[in-house]
């Protein structure tokens, strides 16, 4: 979680690699060449997180208070922010982008850095957007399906996009200087994210037959769903609807715990 997808509303990043591997795959999947590698990679990140982060996560979402919560993750949001505007500019949403070039004005000067969101009240909604979406936006096709140690879901063309995700962030544009207080920043980022998580984690678990086919059918779905702005084409690749009804409601229940709106202030 070095990289902005640890630092944005990604918000799968802490989820995604969770659940026990399936013993038994199910047929070879063409948008997941790299199947057995992820396969492998997926029990390491959900060994650490069931032995590291989720338990940290719950600790800081059970004894720190929420106001106090609530203002860590609007000030890494109004961050995030910076990242957004410039993915608007590049995929030529201008309106958006004045939306959003209003809420980083707003929330830096009234909201204190932030902490305070007080742009969402003012009719400025927060919107999702990375270089993963931009190079989708202009055609670039999402390739082969990758979980990353510690990172986890992502495609070769969200990887690529997470450098400029790194490049823009002001974390990483000397924001912070001493080397030692920035790290902090990012792990505090990512419990932070991974507290918020704990409610996707529950539905994760509960996927009966293969949880690692249940998460990568979710994230690409969700990623696709987003380069989209909702309204993505049919593709049968994509459009996967599992075979057991239980998955089909966990997938959707995942999918809205997700996409579920933030507390935006204290």
């Amino acid at each position: 979680m070095s990289i902005a997808r640890l630092l944005n509303t990604l918000s799968l990043l802490a989820v995604l690699g969770l659940g026990g591997c399936a013993s038994v795959p199910g047929p070879p999947d063409e948008r997941d060449p790299f199947e057995s590698f992820n396969r492998a990679v997926y029990a390491f990140n959900d060994a650490a997180d069931r032995e590291v982060f989720r338990p940290i996560a719950t600790d800081y979402r059970d004894h720190v208070p929420r106001p106090v919560r609530t203002g860590i993750s609007n000030f890494f949001g109004n961050l995030q922010d910076v990242i957004v505007l410039v993915n608007d500019l590049l995929q030529l949403k201008i309106e958006q982008g004045m939306s959003d070039f209003g809420r980083i004005v707003y929330n830096t000067t009234f909201g204190l850095l932030g902490i305070i969101d007080v742009a969402t009240p003012m009719g400025l909604p927060k919107h999702d957007e990375d270089f993963g979406q931009t190079l989708g936006y202009w055609g670039v096709p999402a390739g082969p399906y990758l979980v990353l140690p510690f990172l986890g879901p992502s495609s070769a063309r969200d990887t690529v996009g997470l450098v400029g995700d790194i490049y823009v962030h002001p974390m990483f544009q000397g924001l912070i200087t001493d080397e030692a207080v920035s790290w902090g920043a990012v792990g505090l980022r990512y419990i932070d994210l991974r507290a918020q998580l704990l409610g996707a984690t529950r539905v994760v678990d509960e996927a009966a037959l293969d949880p690692y086919a249940f998460v990568r059918d979710a994230y690409l779905q969700r990623r696709r769903n987003l380069v989209y702005d909702g309204n993505p084409p049919p593709d049968p690749r994509y459009d996967f609807i599992p075979d057991d009804s239980t998955d089909a409601d966990l997938e959707l229940e995942l999918q809205l715990e997700l996409d579920k709106p933030k507390p935006s202030s204290p």
